[in-house]
């Protein structure tokens, strides 16, 4: 599938990878909150960075491909 957007890949990769950072440092802390165990909320945070980045990616090229909206 190709895209046209009006953003580069490169641009979309770092968006993902500076929101998911955000959002690891969230939900490492909730896992510790919830669970009491460093290593538990590691994993978790671990695991989760890496799926919710390609899933961020994904949705932002395919949204910046779409044309309504845009003025």
């Amino acid at each position: 599938m190709l895209f046209r957007g009006t953003e580069t890949h490169t641009r979309s990769v770092l968006k993902a990878v500076s929101w998911r950072t955000l959002g690891t440092l969230d939900t490492f802390a909730i896992s510790w909150f919830m669970t009491g165990r460093v290593e538990i909320a590691g994993s978790i945070a671990g695991l989760e960075v890496v799926t919710k980045i390609a899933w961020y990616y994904l949705h932002e090229r395919v949204w910046s491909a779409i044309s309504w909206g845009h003025r």
